[in-house]
């Protein structure tokens, strides 16, 4: 292999001053009578100026361009990637798929150290793999914000080869089966059978979430404990709040109530509690969503991407922890990724049913077109506003004369009350016959329309014609039956909505008190 060559020597060669020869520097012809000049013509002073300017600007240029070239090697190089990919997403969108593993080894199939494990909490055996952690992150074409998507590991759903099983399943089981038939056609380079086994498992996982989600898996990224546990220690530290203290002797979880900064050990034991928590596996999914929104706000917002030794200790974590397809740019991606406001980055759970026991044990119901609506409806660009119509002409007026037939002292009046609300002018009030249904009644000269607007006003009750109604009035008659409005409302109205939210919403934006 030859030496490199020096990109200096072209300047060393340029600014060197010419040597004496011995002939003539004016061939052909007697070099001028006369004293020599003091110096050279401007003409070729300034040549000779350009000549060693341009020298050291292309020795500066290779340089440079050497400079980022290395680092560009360094990182990706450093790297582990998988080939898992094939399809994605259309139209400029991206959906990365990130994936953490309890797994006892690094990013490279080593395995950890007794004395790291310790750190980690974590049982000493090995093999170990189980996928907990499952998140799709959406980024629209224009990349201005995200949206998480996170799948409970204990989701059924169908997994090719498998049958139906819960989702984090997919990636050691068929890691798993793979590794055997490898290990049965005589494959006996553990490396070997590690790397096309693991990929195996991956391309499984991809699998289920597509189909579970109907999204395309553009890019993958998978973590492991020990990238859990450096990724804060490399950043600082990342700021979380609880609102009550709590103590797992299982994940190691030892915090007080209120805002705080975990890092390493805490940080693991952090994503990883579900005992002692009010929604078990739903809570510890909640608690990785923050601490994620929490990473993603300290590396965007703190100029981490920007530092080099912040970002050389984030690259070393990457390295060591981390496994993506490929295919992914991840340097153009980071700086992608930088133009992401903190807080237009959304997480969500996708929604499941109850639990449900399988005789293999207890997993979540989920509705694939279910979750696939509810993913669509935060991931599709919201609707341009529809043209304003012109202004419809106000209805006409309406007077309705009310009768109490309910024997509810007082009922035509605050009747009357809620029509007025409405625009409908009062006419005649007071008591009618007892009656059990409540009904408004119009002339066949009139038709029902504004019988129906009243009728409307107060909850929906029904309508009828009668003959014994004036001709440009209505005839509001109150049974048993009737809902009485309350003081600031309508009759009749069914209240409706989804049940109340369980805590603030997470994103990158801020730091929520939770479980």
């Amino acid at each position: 292999m030859s030496e490199p060559r020096d990109p200096w020597a072209r300047t060393r060669r340029a600014a060197r001053p010419p040597a004496p020869t011995a002939h003539p520097p004016y061939p052909g012809r007697a070099r001028p009578a006369g004293p020599a000049p003091d110096r050279p013509p401007a003409r070729r002073r300034w040549l000779h100026r350009f000549r060693i300017g341009v020298a050291a600007l292309s020795a500066l240029t290779v340089l440079l361009t050497g400079a980022v070239w290395t680092l560009y090697r360094d990182v990706t190089g450093g790297i582990t990637t998988t080939n898992v990919i094939f399809g994605g997403s259309p139209g400029g969108e991206q959906n990365i798929l990130l994936v953490g593993v309890d797994s006892r080894t690094d990013a490279q199939g080593n395995p950890l150290p007794d004395e790291v494990l310790a750190q980690l909490r974590s049982g000493a055996e090995s093999g170990v793999l189980n996928s907990d952690t499952i998140i799709v992150v959406h980024i629209p074409a224009d990349g201005t914000s995200a949206t998480a998507f996170s799948v409970p590991r204990d989701s059924e759903v169908r997994i090719p080869g498998l049958g139906t099983n819960k989702i984090n399943a997919a990636y050691p089981q068929t890691k798993a089966e793979a590794a055997s038939r490898l290990a049965a056609e005589g494959v006996n380079d553990p490396k070997r059978i590690d790397q096309e086994s693991s990929q195996a498992g991956r391309q499984a996982l991809i699998g289920a979430v597509q189909d579970l989600t109907g999204l395309g898996i553009d890019h993958y990224a998978e973590v492991n404990l020990l990238g859990f546990y450096n990724l804060t220690r490399a950043i600082g530290g990342v700021d979380v709040c609880l609102k009550a203290p709590v103590r797992d002797e299982l994940s190691g979880a030892d915090f007080a109530a209120g805002p705080q900064t975990i890092s390493g050990a805490d940080a693991l034991a952090f994503v990883r509690q579900r005992h002692g928590l009010t929604g078990g596996d739903l809570s510890r999914i909640t608690r990785q969503q923050v601490f994620l929104a929490a990473v993603a706000n300290k590396v965007l917002s703190s100029g981490t991407l920007t530092d080099p030794a912040k970002l050389g200790a984030l690259i070393d974590v990457v390295q060591q922890s981390v496994v993506i397809d490929s295919g992914w740019d991840i340097l153009a991606f980071a700086k992608e990724a930088s133009q992401i406001a903190a807080g237009e980055m959304e997480f969500l759970t996708i929604p499941t049913g109850g639990p449900k026991d399988t005789g293999r044990g207890d997993v979540l119901s989920v509705d694939p077109r279910e979750v696939q609506d509810f993913v669509t409806r935060h991931t599709e660009p919201a609707p341009e506003p529809a043209p304003e119509a012109a202004e419809a002409p106000p209805p006409a007026p309406v007077v309705a004369d009310v009768g109490n037939g309910s024997g509810a002292t007082g009922l035509a009046a605050r009747v009357a009350g809620t029509l007025g609300q409405s625009g409908i002018t009062a006419g005649e009030v007071g008591n009618a016959p007892e009656r059990t249904t409540s009904v408004v009644r119009y002339s066949q000269a009139d038709g029902d329309a504004a019988a129906r607007r009243v009728a409307d006003a107060l909850g929906g009750i029904g309508v009828e014609q009668s003959d014994a109604v004036a001709q440009g009035r209505v005839q509001v008659l109150i049974g048993t039956d009737f809902d009485a409005p309350d003081s600031g409302g309508t009759a009749g109205a069914a209240a409706g909505g989804g049940p109340a939210p369980s805590g603030p919403p997470i994103s990158g934006g801020g730091v929520p008190c939770i479980d």
